[in-house]
This record gives structure tokens, C-alpha cells and sequence, in this order.
């Protein structure tokens, strides 16, 4: 089976070290697109022949809107928000990712990435190994703080379309961590098969990689 792998925001491809496997494909998000539907097509040309794309949150999101718009056979979406239903959620969503954006353009990197850290979303990454929560930092601290208030602006939740109507048990695996209350009561509102990671909040692959490594193997 030909896999690829879509990570989420502030991530770069080692995020799936432990998890991919080598003959895997890790798809960088794209840096050039230009809006949402310009950055699916993006990736989509990155997976062409692949039978199955994995991504998380964010990469999640680009992984559904592929399953919606193109061939591509089928998803595992790890912590997906599958769009947001009115145009008044999403245009304030857009605002509040410009407030991010902005600070990724004018703030220290090291500033911006402790205010989004402490998210109550990302609180339970406090039981992670600090020696790994140190290497994500580190990673973090290398990445190009323009890109991600880009990223932001073209491909947030606020620019992206609702595709819940893409989400079937056919083509659609969902995953999430059993602490992750918000994104666990979505998933349970979705109609496709949902897998538990015990023991982890919003980010499996930083939280329980080889747990999640056990369960993509069993269900991809």
C-alpha cells in the first residue's frame, strides 16, 4: 500500500519520525499556494497514485479537501475539524487568525510559539518526555515565521470549505486522542469508523507515536 503523510501547522515532515515508515511519503504543507484550493491541488500532485493520505489537524484538513475535490481513494484523518458551517464562523475565524498571523510577522518566534503552546487545546503535551518536548521546540524554532502567518491566511479553518459532506465510512478513518474533548466529540458527530489513542490529547504524533503507529498500521 503506497501511504503518504501530511503534517499539521507549525510542523515540517520529521513530526512522523517513529510513525511513517521509509518506503512512506512525507508531504511538506505547501509554502506557494495561494489560497485553499491552490494548496490542495499542490499536495494533491505530491500524492498522485497514493492509495491512502494520513494527516493531522491541519494536514488533516488538506487530506479531506483531497478526498472532496480529487480520486484520491481514501483518508486518515488524525484530529480533523472537517470545516465550519456559517460564514459568520468563518469569517471570525479569519480574524483571529489574523491576530496570529500578524504576530508571527512582527513578535519573537520564541514569544509567539509560548502563547500558542499554551492553548488549553495543547495542555495534556505537559505529560510529554521533556527531552521531546524540547526536540518539537527546537524544530519549531527553525521554521520561517512568515510561512506560518501564510499559512494561517490561505489555508486556516476560516478560508476552508465545510466537507462534511466528504466524510463517508468508504473513503474516511478518523483518529483522535481520548483526552481531546473538542475533537473528540466532533469526530464521534462524523460518519466514518474513529479509532481512540489512549492516553493523549490533540497531537498523537508528539503525545503517543507508537500507539498511533500500532493504529495507522491496523487500519492503513
Amino acid at each position: 500500500m503506497k501511504r503518504a503523510f501530511v503534517h499539521g501547522f507549525l510542523g515540517d515532515t520529521s513530526v512522523w519520525d517513529g510513525i511513517a515508515q521509509p518506503h512512506d511519503i512525507l508531504v511538506p504543507l505547501p509554502s506557494t499556494g495561494t489560497s485553499w484550493h491552490d494548496s490542495v491541488a499542490i499536495v494533491a500532485n505530491q500524492v498522485v497514485g497514493c492509495d491512502v493520505v494520513i494527516g493531522y489537524s491541519l494536514g488533516a484538513r488538506i487530506a479531506l479537501g483531497l478526498v472532496a475535490t480529487t480520486l484520491l481513494p481514501r483518508v486518515v484523518l488524525i484530529s480533523v475539524n472537517p470545516g465550519l458551517a456559517t460564514e459568520e464562523e468563518r469569517a471570525q475565524r479569519r480574524d483571529a487568525d489574523a491576530v496570529w498571523a500578524q504576530r508571527f510577522r512582527t513578535d519573537p518566534l520564541g514569544r509567539v510559539l509560548d502563547a500558542w503552546e499554551q492553548q488549553p487545546l495543547f495542555a495534556t503535551q505537559a505529560r510529554v518526555d521533556p527531552e521531546r518536548l524540547a526536540e518539537r521546540r527546537s524544530r519549531r524554532m527553525m521554521l520561517d515565521a512568515d510561512a506560518q502567518a501564510r499559512s494561517l491566511e490561505v489555508m486556516g479553518l476560516g478560508v476552508m470549505p465545510d466537507y462534511r459532506f466528504a466524510i463517508n465510512p468508504e473513503r474516511c478513518a478518523l483518529v483522535v486522542g481520548a483526552d481531546d474533548a473538542k475533537f473528540r466529540a466532533i469526530a464521534k458527530g462524523l460518519p466514518a469508523p474513529l479509532s481512540i489513542i489512549e492516553d493523549s490529547g490533540h497531537d498523537p504524533l508528539l503525545e503517543q507515536p507508537e500507539q498511533l503507529a500500532m493504529v495507522l498500521a491496523s487500519i492503513a
